[in-house]
């Protein structure tokens, strides 16, 4: 089992969005940044937990848990022509892009990136570092424990 933090712009897709999504679960679609695509490709598998994060908002932290759902397969929003995600080098036969399904496990009280800065046995996660820009990032096994302390 692995750990992961997944940021969303909560304008776009919240953890609210996730706990009214039919069955709880959404695909993890528009990822365009190939090391975040490898995670989801390579690495997540079916159960492991998953950090939902607010980002790109007035107060950015994480605001709920979720697992994987499903194996990684091709975002089919890499095909939509006049979508937001589209990528003309993408065809079905040669996907560039992947996603995974990802189901909320519960929705917790916001940890702020604040908050989480002010706690020293997270100084080396990767969202705290500077010039982090991944959607996707794994989270070590301390790491995860310590949040899932602070969140209750």
């Amino acid at each position: 089992m692995a750990y992961w933090l997944m940021k969303s712009e909560p304008a776009e897709f919240s953890i609210d969005d996730l706990v009214k999504a039919k069955n709880q679960t959404v695909p993890w679609f528009g990822v365009r940044n190939y090391l975040a695509r490898n995670f989801m490709r390579d690495q997540m598998k079916i159960g492991d937990d998953v950090l939902f994060y607010h980002s790109s908002c007035p107060e950015p932290g994480i605001a709920g848990r979720a697992l994987v759902s499903s194996p990684a397969y091709p975002d089919p929003t890499q095909f939509e022509k006049k979508g937001k995600y589209f990528d003309a080098k993408a065809t079905p036969e040669t996907p560039r892009w992947m996603l995974v399904d990802v189901k909320l496990a519960k929705k917790t009280r916001l940890l702020s990136l604040a908050e989480m800065r002010s706690i020293l046995s997270l100084e080396e996660m990767v969202i705290l570092q500077r010039g982090n820009r991944l959607s996707i990032t794994p989270v070590k096994a301390n790491e995860w424990k310590t949040i899932i302390k602070l969140l209750g």
